[in-house]
């Protein structure tokens, strides 16, 4: 979601590109399996009821309030998704604070913080942590399993507003708007059957599909943001919209695409050099990714002009390794993402793989703008913001 007048490529010039059209090195992702029909896989349907009957249970004690949600003395934002895996949270969280920083308000981001330092991950922050911190330096960032705690942590720290990242299903944080995530390319979670481009993807509860509710769970919504809108076809795009409406009435919908703004290279001593996106059309490259959607990422870097001759494609949040790398930039170079550029950036110079590009990424609104920016409007004045406003009126008074 840029900024308008900001000088950058589209994503949404160019028309939708099949995706994963390249060699995968490591193809033995957990969603490559689940995305296949029949054989012993469909056993997990069992499991995945039993999963199903606990998550809407938990639902139902939380619409009773026998299981209570805690409000803290701020608006509490969350950006969520229904399936595991990557909907573009993180983009859409960047925009979401700027937007409140043009509002003049002081936000603060709260996470989980899966595999940060809280949870063994000796590196400290997650990746997440770390692309966020370059991005938006000067907001303050909790990670803690205890978002409840992590929120007042965050007002604490001067906040007046509060990001959840990934906190649809983190209930016990109450929130005042709630944002929710549907990638086109993978709106439950899982690409398509293998070989089947055309078969409908497998929609299914954990463990035998990536959703993390059902999709009857988006009432909750406030508002659904169909992500990478671009890169499907416009009567897929239309039969999304449809099943998200029937789902989930009354619920207003907007789109958003993933559009490339800026290539870094990454030098051996820790810094980065700045190039145009323009610099990638008809340049051969490797792709390097850890994500949780690698199809979008070979889609974003399509899109930019690139000619992708391989994929290694390793699973969300991989730690890398030496012999991950090894082999890598030595016929072309390496592009990756700026989340795996987060992991890779912490490591040893010598390490990394001759010249090494990172592809940045903005989420764009390009449909639905008023929804989102009408719900933002629509936020209660925090304790803070309010205190500063009669300040404000008490110097001019």
């Amino acid at each position: 979601m840029c900024q308008r007048g900001k000088s950058h490529t589209r994503a949404s010039d160019s028309p939708p590109l099949p995706v994963t059209r390249a060699p995968v090195d490591r193809p033995a992702r957990v969603e490559l399996r689940l995305s296949t029909r029949g054989g012993a896989i469909e056993l997990l349907r069992l499991p995945a009821l039993l999963y199903g009957l606990i998550v809407r249970g938990r639902g139902a004690l939380y619409r009773r309030r026998i299981l209570p949600s805690y409000a803290v003395d701020a608006p509490v934002i969350s950006v969520g998704n229904l399936s595991a895996g990557g909907t573009g949270k993180t983009p859409t969280t960047v925009w979401l604070v700027r937007a409140l920083q043009r509002r003049g308000l002081v936000p603060a981001i709260v996470s989980r913080g899966y595999r940060s330092a809280d949870h063994g991950d000796a590196a400290g922050p997650n990746d997440e942590a770390r692309m966020l911190a370059s991005l938006l330096p000067e907001v303050p960032h909790v990670q803690d399993r205890d978002r409840v705690d992590a929120a007042r942590r965050a007002l604490d720290m001067g906040a007046d507003v509060v990001v959840a990242d990934d906190g649809f299903q983190h209930r016990r944080l109450a929130r005042d708007l709630d944002i929710v995530l549907v990638d086109a390319l993978r709106p439950w979670g899982l690409p398509r059957p293998p070989g089947e481009p055309h078969a409908p993807p497998v929609r299914a509860l954990i463990p035998r599909g990536l959703m993390r509710e059902p999709l009857s769970a988006l009432r909750r919504a406030d508002v659904v943001v169909i992500t990478r809108a671009d890169r499907v076809e416009q009567g897929a795009l239309a039969a999304l919209r449809r099943t998200l409406s029937e789902a989930a009435p009354g619920v207003p919908i907007a789109t958003a695409v993933h559009a490339p703004v800026g290539v870094r290279a990454l030098r051996a001593d820790g810094g980065s050099e700045s190039r145009p996106v323009a610099s990638l059309r008809g340049l051969e490259v490797d792709l390097l990714s850890g994500i949780g959607n690698p199809e979008a990422f070979e889609a974003s870097a399509r899109a930019t002009g690139a000619i992708v001759v391989r994929h290694r494609a390793f699973p969300d949040h991989h730690p890398f390794t030496a012999a991950d790398l090894e082999g890598l930039g030595a016929e072309r170079p390496v592009l990756t993402t700026a989340k795996d550029a987060a992991r890779l950036e912490g490591r040893d110079g010598g390490d990394l793989p001759p010249r090494m590009l990172v592809l940045d990424v903005e989420v764009e609104l390009i449909d639905g703008v008023r929804h989102v920016e009408d719900a933002l409007d629509r936020l209660p004045a925090a304790a803070a913001a309010a205190r500063r406003g009669a300040i404000h009126e008490g110097l001019h008074g």
